[in-house]
């Protein structure tokens, strides 16, 4: 098993259960030693850098409580490695899943994800996700030291439902420059995203700490008085109005897991069929059948939040031209959108 300890950006560490993964007691003759120097010679597949990496991240616990990176193992200790997921043996499989790439150097591709695709195995999803297709599609792929498990090539990822770009990196260079970029938030990330209600301001900022819910920890929460989760930032602008749901631009200016979704259910503007914020039932409108059944065969046509990863900007890792991408939206929010457009004008 390979065993990197910080999570990739978009996902926040150390707020889900933990699961111990290694057990060592301490012999009454060790002499003084270094945590890292210590583990070093019993863990498989690691490094120094790791072993940090897992203490700072609070995955190395001695006596049941974290420690820091410095910290001298001493006789009797009892020492614990803790991960965010159960104990299973990961083999990253190669499948021959077709990719859409819209651009590819010896540096870097740019990918499309399609909706209902996982990007990188965890619990429950070891195959059949974007990262099991890319080690198919490309060779070598890098991986950073902070990362664990199944996450080759990547330096961000959009939720299972989420469409549109991505890019991945192929060489060690452009992993740690694209990494930074995305850190230092001088990446340009657009998405439009298809909201219920009427969005009244043309233009707007969300703020609000965004972390795991207290009640329902698959999902986030906003908590505006910042006394919980991590700093977030939404733009938004309105595209088209259909007076019952509209369709927005959202600019991110951080990445924080399911941010866009959390923070626009926070404003009362749930997205249209998110099954996790609210947005898979009728927020807007009347309780006639008709109007019922519109909705229905709407939902039917995407299988789940109507968000899509439009642009994506950023600075050439090798040459340092800023490149930008646009995409298309998908059939299926293409298709919602032309019945709210006909639907508008009937109504």
């Amino acid at each position: 098993m390979q065993e990197d300890f910080e999570d990739i950006e978009n996902e926040e560490n150390g707020e889900d259960e933990l699961f111990e993964h290694y057990h060592f007691k301490v012999d009454p003759g060790q002499e003084i030693l270094r945590i890292d120097k210590f583990l070093l010679d019993r863990l498989p597949n690691t490094s120094r850098n790791k072993i940090q990496f897992a203490a700072k991240n609070g995955n190395v616990l001695v006596n049941k409580t974290a420690i820091k990176p410095n910290y001298r193992v001493k006789p009797g200790d009892e020492i614990s490695i803790v991960m965010p997921y159960p104990i299973r043996e990961i083999e990253l499989i190669a499948e021959n899943i077709p990719i859409n790439i819209e651009y590819e150097d010896e540096y870097l591709a740019i990918v499309h994800k399609p909706s209902n695709m996982v990007v990188h195995p965890g619990y429950g999803n070891y195959t059949g996700t974007l990262v099991n297709a890319m080690v198919y599609h490309f060779d070598n792929l890098p991986y950073r030291i902070q990362d664990y498990f199944g996450r080759p090539g990547l330096v961000h990822r959009l939720d299972k439902n989420t469409t549109g770009l991505m890019v991945i990196a192929k060489t060690e260079h452009a992993l740690a420059h694209l990494a930074k970029q995305f850190a230092d938030r001088t990446t340009e990330r657009r998405y439009n995203a298809l909201v219920w209600g009427n969005v009244e301001a043309e233009n707007g900022t969300v703020t609000g700490n965004i972390g795991r819910s207290l009640k329902n920890r698959k999902v986030m929460t906003v908590f505006p008085d910042g006394d919980y989760g991590k700093h977030a930032v939404t733009h938004y602008k309105v595209l088209e109005r259909f007076g019952l749901v509209t369709l927005i631009e959202c600019k991110l200016e951080t990445g924080r897991t399911h941010q866009i979704r959390a923070h626009l259910k926070h404003i009362g503007h749930p997205l249209f069929n998110d099954n996790e914020y609210g947005g898979d039932k009728i927020v807007r409108g009347t309780t006639h059948t008709k109007y019922k059944r519109f909705i229905e065969n709407c939902f039917d046509l995407i299988p789940g939040q109507a968000l899509h990863a439009k642009t994506l900007g950023f600075k050439h890792p090798h040459t340092g031209e800023m490149l930008q991408f646009d995409s298309e939206l998908v059939e299926g929010f293409e298709k919602i959108l032309q019945k709210w457009r006909t639907y508008t004008i009937e109504s």
